[in-house]
């Protein structure tokens, strides 16, 4: 608190504002002068983010579907009620979903700091103290050796000129991280859709595996009593039951195997359901879906719209370009401008008299002559920070052209051994036709009749392989292309980034 008679008290106001924002424009002018002082290390490198308009797949690579990207709700299209229903589920219960919003929230709750940091400050305080002055301080009597009570209350702002772009680089930083945390919500969101979808597809694949074996295995039960009554009948040989009974035990082993798989892979359908996993005790056995796959003819930047994961790490790219403007404008001067309107009385009467106003208007700069040691080393990791991410987006760019790729060819090829196995199952069915007719008529024996039965199941069971293949590559295509993400509009245009 100023004295009573302190030369400050009874300046006029008018010269005191003039003084305070002449001193302001000659902070302004010094921090311009001086930044021409400033020396900030240069750029080791250039920074390029990678190019991926002109990317397109190999034409020996294509699909017989349309050409189309996923839709959002991309596993309504396999027609499944079930499957449907259990995708809905799992993303309104997953903890993991919850989990992904809440790191959204924490990145929210950081830009907002960010902006009100970068914005002007202003508050409100009041307090009251009595305090003794000493006889042997500053002040002389009647002050010094006297006991006063001291109230005030102020209206204190303070606003950053923000000169050469810190804080908004810093909010710009906050707010890349927010994007890529709602990228990272979206992938992950997609990546459970995915993750329920394979895991039903290969549950009905094991289902269907199972009571295929069970039809093979009764198949074999016939040939085992035919061979027995042949042996007593003196009609074979001993041994001849025993190979038909080997071939018997090792498909009730196979039956064993799919029946176990298939729990565990409900255990883990009913894992990623969360709390809805209560679901899959009801869930009945379905014939596996034709092939829905689809592959665009061209990828470009659409691809990179259309990934989470290629969104995400490319904000987190945008957000280290802006730590590291932060970084570089540290080095100038800092130009702040504080202001404080209040109330001060040595008593709680006097305190709403006219006279007890006060206020305070004066900037501040501030120059790091002696931190340059310390600039220079947060400007070097936010650079290197960087370099890293950029790497790491040009590494996950090539990957998601990969995983396209060889999704979509081993489609392809699958696509191929299913036309295959198709002719093929046709002709053991014929064989089976043939055969059951010449039982009838007399010209072969029943156990032909069964050995052509198995033949057929044989068949269907390399059919059933091949669909269960293809379901699964068909998720990994559809998650490769995005899984029905796309970004907004403002986030679909290519960055080109470049710093010299």
């Amino acid at each position: 608190m100023l004295p009573r008679h302190s030369p400050l008290r009874h300046s006029p106001a008018p010269t005191r504002l003039v003084t305070a924002l002449s001193a302001a424009l000659c902070a302004v002018l010094s921090a311009a002068a001086l930044s021409g002082c400033v020396s900030i290390p240069p750029e080791p490198h250039a920074v390029v983010l990678p190019a991926v308009g002109d990317t397109r797949l190999p034409d020996d690579i294509r699909l017989a579907g349309d050409h189309a990207w996923p839709g959002e709700r991309w596993w309504t299209r396999y027609g499944d009620a079930q499957l449907d229903a259990l995708v809905d589920r799992a993303l309104q219960d997953s903890p993991t979903l919850a989990a992904a919003a809440a790191r959204v929230g924490a990145a929210q709750a950081a830009l907002a700091v960010s902006r009100a940091a970068a914005g002007a400050e202003a508050g409100v305080t009041a307090d009251a103290n009595r305090q003794r002055y000493s006889s042997n301080g500053l002040f002389p009597e009647p002050i010094g050796g006297g006991t006063f009570n001291d109230f005030n209350v102020r209206l204190q702002a303070r606003y950053d000129f923000d000169l050469w772009g810190r804080n908004r680089a810093q909010v710009a930083a906050a707010a890349g991280e927010e994007f890529a945390r709602r990228a990272e919500a979206a992938q992950v969101r997609q990546a459970l859709a995915g993750s329920v979808a394979r895991s039903y597809f290969e549950l009905q694949a094991l289902w269907a595996l199972a009571a295929n074996f069970r039809e093979q295995a009764s198949a074999q039960q016939q040939l085992v009593d035919d061979k027995a009554r042949r042996v007593a009948h003196g009609l074979a040989a001993a041994d001849e039951p025993r190979v038909e009974a080997a071939r018997l035990a090792e498909l009730r082993a196979h039956i064993a195997e799919a029946q176990a798989s298939a729990v565990g892979q409900r255990e883990a359908l009913r894992a990623l359901l969360g709390h809805g996993g209560e679901a899959v005790a009801t869930l009945q056995e379905r014939a596996l879906p034709a092939g829905q796959a689809a592959l665009p003819p061209r990828l470009g930047y659409e691809l990179l719209a259309r990934r989470p994961d290629l969104q995400a790490a490319r904000w987190r790219v945008e957000a280290s370009m802006s730590r590291v403007e932060a970084a570089q404008a540290a080095f100038y001067p800092d130009v702040n401008l504080s202001a404080s309107l209040g109330l001060d009385a040595l008593t709680l009467p006097g305190l709403l008299k006219t006279a007890s106003r006060t206020f305070l208007l004066g900037p501040s700069l501030a120059l790091p002559l002696f931190s340059t040691g310390t600039l220079k080393g947060q400007l070097g990791g936010a650079r290197s920070a960087r370099d890293e991410l950029v790497a790491d987006y040009d590494q996950r760019v090539l990957d998601a052209v990969r995983d396209v790729a060889q999704a979509a060819s081993a489609l392809q090829g699958l696509a191929a051994q299913a036309g295959q196995q198709h002719e093929a199952t046709a002709l053991t069915q014929a064989q089976q036709r043939s055969s059951a007719a010449r039982q009838r008529q007399g010209l072969a024996d029943r156990a032909a009749t069964v050995q052509a039965g198995l033949a057929v199941l044989r068949a269907r069971q390399t059919e059933l392989q091949l669909a269960r293949q293809r379901l699964q590559t068909e998720v990994a295509l559809t998650q490769a292309l995005g899984g029905g993400f796309h970004a907004e509009a403002s986030a679909q245009a290519p960055t080109q980034i470049t710093r010299n």
